[in-house]
């Protein structure tokens, strides 16, 4: 039962290897089970064909079944570390509730996830779980969505706001259009890229995979080899002797620790990169993150905020910036232009609000003017003031700086005098400084490019410590810029925001797409960081280095496992030592060299830990 039954997948994995005209890890289990079973069969019949002095000659039905149970055994215990890796899937995969409350002509019903389709209204209440990807249509509420962003902090809904399966609805109850379901929802997509990821092989493992079809054939030569020695060339060749050791052989030489070195490692690695928000699609992207010495940042929106912010305020005469600020919130009250948002939004934090403009005019392209309190005033642009009258020489000093510093300068005037200036500009994500700087630390160059002015490119690079800019590029060129820099014979990581990035990050050996929750599953990159916080980046290289660490070593042990013990098993101890290598001892050791691997990979845990803590 243990040998035809229990075993029956390795005899099945060895015929179909036969038919195939090739050999893997069941052919060495097959045939070292077999060849013990037949012989202690034939033995147990007809004994005096084995022993010729009339005693009864050994049997090993014991060692056959114990070959199958150890590498079972064995294999139980990967099974059981596999599912450690895979933590980081079923997490995700707990984070979907059952149920929904679907609305329908002014009624709810409960109904299970899965028969939920696009079109359908959700009702979802406080300190539920949203069940579906959808759009806001009725009510208002701040939702957790720390899982697919890593933010802490709840972003407040309202109609027409995105929400998306697994968030965390925190206090209001709001009412939901239904976009996307099942497979196509956000989470879903964020799972199956893990499983996908998980599931994938790195060139370094198809490399093992073809020693492995070699050392298979090798091993069954050196077991026939030995039989041959023990049976008809060592004095007294005993035919039982010979057996087991061609036995021992074939069962320590399982490839099994070679074929579990690398996707136990890509598992762990892969797994942990979800749990600290880095999607790596798989063990190719490792292993070619570990060879990258050049990574390029696009600019707006992946080194930058992407929104522009007041960065100086500058009064001019006898005025106090206060007073600036309060004409130019007034102006830009019932003004559309997209750097209204930015002033009003500094006036908001300094506590002014507008006042009333009458005979309000905006002049595209250059500024806006009206009438507060009875006097003109004007906000625009050096044009603007030009064809206003206002003389702006008295501002030229701090406005060559500002610009000088890749800033956006705009004058106010009042009564046709200038009454200071309001720079502004699309400011530093406060984790690039430290992603730069620890690449850089790394060995790593660092590159931004831009389709911005090279004036303003060469502030925004110096302010986060770049050293080499690349700018005024179109996005359909960008791809181009990478190809140049592989061409110069360096290994190019891209970081953009996965949108007008995308050719760039085709282009590039690895491509990391920096996306909030709802754009990661349609990025074209070949990592994905789950949030905007750029250290993730050098993290990401980090995480690779250790995976890539851990495969080595996983297949040096492995090899060398193999190199050791075939030899103690063909017998080479016994002329000295005496000592014999029963199969089922080479069973269980061949077992214990697959889980080493396995605890070596999940060492890997630990491993990271350490480097986290050192960040």
């Amino acid at each position: 039962p243990v040998v035809f039954w229990v075993g029956d997948r390795f005899l099945i994995g060895a015929w179909k290897a036969a038919r195939h005209k090739t050999s893997d890890m069941n052919t060495l289990v097959a045939t070292g089970a077999l060849s013990a079973y037949l012989y202690s069969a034939a033995a147990a019949i007809r004994p005096e064909f084995f022993a010729g002095d009339g005693a009864m000659p050994p049997v090993y039905f014991d060692g056959a079944a114990m070959i199958i149970t150890l590498v079972l055994l064995g294999r139980l215990l990967e099974a059981r570390a596999k599912g450690r890796m895979s933590q980081a899937i079923r997490n995700l995969m707990q984070l979907k509730p059952a149920v929904a409350h679907v609305a329908i002509d002014g009624s709810e019903r409960d109904v299970h996830v899965d028969l939920v389709v696009p079109g359908d209204m959700i009702r979802v209440k406080p300190g539920e779980r949203i069940p579906v990807d959808g759009l806001v249509t009725q009510g208002a509420s701040p939702v957790d969505e720390s899982m697919l962003t890593g933010e802490s902090i709840p972003v407040e809904k309202h109609e027409g706001s995105a929400v998306f399966a697994g968030t965390i609805n925190q206090q209001g109850s709001f009412l939901f259009r239904t976009t996307r379901t099942g497979a196509e929802t956000t989470l879903a997509r964020i799972i199956r890229l893990v499983e996908e990821a998980q599931g994938s092989k790195a060139p370094i493992q198809r490399f093992a995979d073809r020693v492995a079809s070699i050392f298979v054939p090798l091993v069954i030569t050196v077991a026939v080899a030995t039989f041959i020695t023990w049976y008809f060339i060592v004095p007294g060749g005993d035919f039982a002797r010979a057996l087991l050791n061609f036995v021992s052989v074939l069962v320590i030489a399982c490839p099994c620790a070679m074929g579990l070195a690398t996707p136990t490692a890509v598992m762990v690695g892969t797994g942990l990169g979800a749990e600290s928000g880095i999607l790596i699609r798989g063990g190719e992207t490792l292993e070619k993150a570990l060879s990258v010495n050049t990574v390029v940042f696009d600019k707006t929106g992946t080194l930058t905020t992407g929104i522009p912010r007041v960065t100086d305020i500058a009064a001019l005469s006898g005025n106090v910036e206060k007073s600036l600020l309060a004409v130019a919130v007034s102006l830009e009250a019932v003004s559309e232009h997209p750097l209204a948002r930015a002033i009003l939004e500094k006036a908001r934090g300094e506590g002014i609000a507008p006042r009333e403009i009458k005979d309000f005019e905006a002049v595209p392209g250059m500024g806006i003017r009206g009438t507060l309190d009875g006097k003109e005033v004007a906000l625009g642009n050096e044009r603007f003031m030009e064809r206003e009258g206002v003389p702006i020489e008295a501002a030229g000093k701090i406005a060559g700086r500002l610009v000088e510093e890749g800033k956006t300068v705009t004058y106010i005037a009042a009564g046709k005098m200038l009454a200071g200036i309001i720079a502004l500009s699309d400011i530093p994500k406060e984790s690039a400084r430290e992603a730069v700087s620890r690449l850089k630390k790394s060995g790593v160059t660092v590159v931004m490019i831009t389709g911005d002015n090279e004036k303003t490119a060469l502030a925004i690079a110096r302010d986060i410590g770049i050293d080499e800019t690349i700018a005024q590029v179109l996005p359909q060129d960008k791809a181009a810029k990478i190809r140049r820099l592989q061409k110069e014979g360096r290994v190019v990581a891209m970081v953009g925001d996965g949108i007008n990035d995308a050719p760039a990050l085709a282009a590039a050996d690895v491509g990391i797409a920096i996306g909030s929750g709802t754009d990661i599953a349609k990025e074209a990159g070949d990592i994905t960081l789950l949030t905007n916080d750029l250290t993730l980046v050098p993290s990401s290289l980090a995480l690779s280095a250790l995976t890539m660490k851990v495969i080595r070593q996983n297949l040096f042990w492995a090899f060398f496992y193999n190199v050791l013990g075939i030899p103690v098993a063909a017998g080479v101890l016994y002329p000295v030592f005496g000592i014999f290598l029963n199969p089922m001892y080479a069973a269980a050791a061949m077992a214990m060299s697959s889980v080493s691997v396995v605890s070596n990979s999940l060492r890997l845990r630990r491993m990271w830990a350490k480097a986290r803590m050192r960040e």
